[in-house]
């Protein structure tokens, strides 16, 4: 007699799709088969059952320039488990002073005892210590201590890294057997670019768009890319949003370079003339910026033939209060999704017919948990934590800040009605969302992660 058995859904794993029981012991999945018997029943019928959802890159409760993202760990979690996400992985970005072990602990004293889900961290190693040896020698603590991922910027004041000091810090994240994820943007190049906009006379919200040209983003790619195969580092690219973007990472796949891709719902859903230029443009300034229809085509099609693996967020929420400021230049980047990703590629994905249902879950749960060192996570199968979504797929939801747990008070998908939304969510074998309302656990706790040499 199991502790609890999910009955009569359809299981539904990125190796596929099949009728069957899911039983729980404790925190872990001990059984998949049918009529099994447990002391508690969930009924599943007519209902997807699917390993809980990865986002592995998200920026809850971040500092930026005087201002905090506006959902922190306890409202960005409830949100990520209300939209069946079960697992995050947000970032830790030491100070020029502290030491990285002293700023995961520093970070992990923020989340620990908030968040309803579990969490990871990913080490931004920023201009100040990727030109540091005596710093990059914190490297090997920092992946002991589970931190085995670090963010790397090719743009942006403080943050970025040029190609000599990419190399370094690759070279280090290689012999710490850690792994690098990366924003890949030519930092200096915009800057000139975005200067030159401004000098004109042009402050609208497109003209971020404008001054980051795509093939900008790709050539970023191609040379990280180069470099980390030079070192021997595995590479990840964070929120690939253009063409000529995944046109890159797939001929550095062709070359052999160690290269994974990720985009994000906000490349694929939305676009610069539709979005930046309306009259709330300033809303949807990230970065990379939003491109065209052609790049969502791309991209859509990156995810189902393998040269994307997943679907993460970024989520980066900042109110509309905070995005209105005098030009594009000064507004803060990023746009809220943590808690509409899965439906919102299960309806326009699945139901439009560009994702199978098991690449579905193989985008959502399955390539993040593999990908960023959770071994526990992502999977349907015994041994594996019982982080259990069950999916109605016939659900209807309209989108909107009311609708949502998350804090901006808006979201970029206001209005959009999807078809599926998570019914009931596990993690760990605790219920945290029942008939789509939060239930007030708070069982998440943090993941160390390693990769197996």
């Amino acid at each position: 007699m199991f502790d609890r058995v999910i009955r009569n859904g359809l299981v539904v794993d990125a190796a596929g799709v099949t009728r069957a029981d899911v039983a729980i012991q404790g925190e872990q999945i001990a059984a998949i088969g049918l009529g099994l018997e447990g002391r508690q029943t969930l009924d599943a019928a007519d209902c997807y059952v699917l390993p809980g959802a990865v986002d592995p890159h998200v920026h809850l409760q971040m500092a930026l320039a005087g201002r905090v993202s506006s959902d922190s760990f306890a409202s960005g979690t409830v949100a990520a488990a209300c939209g069946g996400t079960t697992t995050v992985i947000d970032f830790v970005t030491p100070a020029p002073e502290q030491t990285m072990l002293d700023a995961l602990a520093a970070r992990r004293a923020e989340a620990d005892g908030q968040v309803a889900v579990d969490y990871g961290l990913h080490m931004t190693v920023p201009t100040w210590h990727g030109g540091d040896a005596a710093r990059l020698g914190e490297l090997g603590d920092v992946v002991e201590a589970g931190c085995a991922t670090f963010k790397l910027y090719q743009a942006y004041a403080g943050m970025m890294l040029d190609d000599v000091a990419l190399l370094r810090v690759l070279q280090a994240v290689a012999a710490a057997g850690g792994r690098a994820v990366l924003h890949a943007e030519t930092g200096p190049v915009l800057d000139l670019l975005r200067g030159q906009a401004l000098a004109a006379g042009h402050t609208a919200p497109v003209w971020h768009a404008r001054t980051r040209p795509p093939r900008l983003e790709a050539t970023a790619i191609h040379r990280a890319a180069e470099l980390a195969h030079l070192a021997g580092c595995p590479l990840h690219i964070f929120h690939v949003g253009c063409a000529e973007a995944v046109a890159e990472v797939a001929a550095a796949q062709r070359r052999g370079v160690m290269i994974t891709g990720e985009t994000c719902p906000q490349y694929l859903l939305l676009t610069a003339d539709e979005q930046l230029g309306s009259a709330d443009g300033k809303l949807y300034i990230c970065a990379p910026p939003l491109r065209g229809h052609a790049d969502q085509l791309a991209l859509w099609t990156g995810l189902a033939d393998g040269t994307l693996a997943m679907v993460s967020t970024d989520h980066c929420p900042w109110t509309g209060e905070e995005k209105n400021q005098p030009d594009f230049s000064q507004v803060p980047g990023g746009v809220p999704s943590i808690e509409a990703r899965l439906a919102l590629i299960h309806h326009y994905g699945v139901r439009r017919g560009r994702l199978s249902l098991a690449a579905w879950v193989e985008v959502c749960c399955t390539a993040p948990a593999a990908l960023m060192g959770l071994g526990q996570k992502g999977r349907l199968a015994p041994g594996y934590d019982a982080d259990v979504v069950i999916f109605d797929p016939q659900t209807l939801y309209t989108i909107s800040p009311a609708t949502l747990h998350e804090t901006a008070g808006w979201t970029p998908y206001d209005g959009m009605s999807v078809e599926g939304w998570p019914r009931t969510v596990l993690v760990r074998g605790q219920v945290v969302v029942q008939e789509g309302g939060y239930t007030g656990a708070k069982p998440g706790r943090y993941l160390p992660r390693r990769f197996i040499a």
